[in-house]
């Protein structure tokens, strides 16, 4: 089940360069990006480089909608190939829609879901949720009452559910 968490929620439409995102922090962009490269591939996933971060606020709830539609799930896989593979702006409403038509759901029903916002209630209810259970990144795994926070090794994942698995 995906929860979804409000990660930079002030971020303005047009996107946000990750320099002035992470302005003042000191981070080192290119090494954080060697590092996610890694951890990538050594799964098999595709991720190139990125320059800006985009407001993923319609994305949830264009996710929200998708769940509830046949074959609605790779939702999940075609936004993460939109935001980390092709750079695509999340958050302009006609990108959704082609995301969403994509993987075969109806373009003006995502049109109309996104302009009406029928999925707002549920992605709020998300964001409260995960306030309320200490999400303080994305990805969190969570399993009784136990999780794991960033992009991990699927070895620390099946810690995670072994550890759970052994106490249940």
């Amino acid at each position: 089940m995906f929860t979804h968490f409000p990660l930079h929620p002030e971020t303005p439409e047009d996107g946000m360069s990750l320099e002035t995102l992470f302005a003042g922090r000191n981070l080192d962009l290119p090494a954080m990006h060697e590092r996610m490269s890694k951890l990538m591939a050594q799964e098999g996933l595709p991720y190139s480089a990125r320059t800006h971060t985009y407001n993923s606020r319609l994305a949830q709830e264009l996710a929200k909608w998708a769940e509830e539609q046949p074959g609605g799930d790779a939702i999940h896989n075609a936004l993460f190939r939109a935001y980390f593979v092709d750079n695509k702006n999340i958050g302009r409403m006609d990108e959704l829609v082609r995301i969403a038509e994509s993987i075969g759901l109806s373009g003006p029903e995502a049109r109309e879901v996104l302009a009406s916002r029928s999925f707002k209630d549920a992605v709020d209810a998300d964001w409260i949720r995960s306030r309320q259970g200490g999400v303080t990144g994305v990805p969190t795994f969570v399993a009784g009452g136990y999780g794991v926070v960033g992009a991990q090794p699927y070895e620390v994942l099946e810690q995670l559910v072994r550890q759970v698995k052994e106490e249940a």
